[in-house]
């Protein structure tokens, strides 16, 4: 087979009697038009462990920022009281807040107000919980369960769960079940979808070796996609408590004789400023044990998917 001179320039080598293309070394400067030379990379800079990507840091960095998190902004929040002259009425300083929390406990009126709206959270929530997270694993684990429960839940998620406060008051009246209500709604559907996210997060490899080494539909349910995904199902949990004390405000703010949001209200009224800080205190300080607890519980039963 002969070859033209383009050929073999295209080639860039001979060529044998068969037509096989055999490659030679090329001249200094063959393919310079077609291959331009790599850039020059300077060599990279070091950077501190700590702004590594991913990178762990040592245990007294970690302490220091953790501490800054925490102490930066009580900080700014003294300089901005302090800018204003410290008016209780305003922005009250993080002092007069603590003094104003020590009242209400001394009160009796802090523990009351906090023991129910812990009572809500768990009844609402935890109904929550209880729903969404088997409906969340069908939805995960099964086509079927996603394609009958997803489009709804993905509809309704959507709707304020605010909004139904009127309608609540109408079918369950002022009482305790209109605010369990609105935690419920405010929560199960976010938690049901997150749930079947954290299921579908599951490898498909482990299924198959599951069902080719012998076992059945409820055996790789409990022994692999349950187990695996426990730990993204307790994060959503963890996501969610946050909405749900924020639901429980939400809900003591209309026809609440006790509470947390209840007290908030009150003391907007009587223009007692400092004793609201004290009170967000007080969530936040209820929501930050709740979220340890379940990222705790969350790293103890989640071990072997690190």
């Amino acid at each position: 087979m002969n070859l033209s001179a383009a050929d073999m320039d295209l080639t860039g080598g001979t060529a044998t009697a068969d037509g096989a293309a055999v490659a030679v070394h090329a001249g200094p400067g063959a393919g310079a038009a077609a291959f331009a030379p790599l850039p020059r990379r300077q060599p990279p800079r070091r950077v501190p462990r700590v702004l590594g990507v991913r990178a762990p840091i040592p245990r007294p960095s970690r302490l220091v920022l953790t501490a800054l998190s925490v102490l930066v902004p009580l900080a700014l929040w003294q300089l901005l009281s302090a800018a204003i002259d410290g008016r209780p009425d305003y922005l009250p300083s993080p002092a007069q807040a603590w003094a104003a929390g020590l009242d209400l406990a001394r009160d009796g009126l802090l523990l009351g107000d906090t023991l129910a709206s812990i009572r809500r959270v768990l009844l609402g929530f935890g109904l929550a919980v209880a729903v969404s997270v088997p409906l969340g694993i069908a939805m995960g684990a099964f086509q079927a369960g996603r394609a009958a429960f997803e489009p709804v839940i993905g509809l309704l998620r959507y709707l304020p769960a605010s909004a139904f406060i009127p309608l609540l008051a109408l079918w369950l009246g002022i009482d305790e079940m209109s605010k369990v209500a609105l935690l419920f709604l405010g929560t199960v559907f976010f938690n049901t979808l997150m749930t079947a996210d954290a299921v579908r997060r599951v490898p498909g490899a482990l299924v198959d070796v599951s069902y080719t080494l012998g076992a059945r539909r409820g055996e790789v349910l409990r022994k692999v996609v349950i187990p695996f995904s426990l730990p993204g199902i307790l994060d959503a949990i963890r996501v969610n408590a946050a909405a749900a004390w924020n639901f429980v405000v939400v809900a003591e703010l209309f026809a609440a004789e006790e509470g947390l949001g209840y007290r908030i209200v009150r003391s907007q009224r009587f223009n007692q400023i400092d004793r609201i800080f004290a009170v967000l205190v007080v969530i936040a300080l209820i929501g930050l044990t709740i979220d340890v607890a379940l990222r705790l519980l969350r790293d103890r039963v989640g071990r072997w998917t690190s």
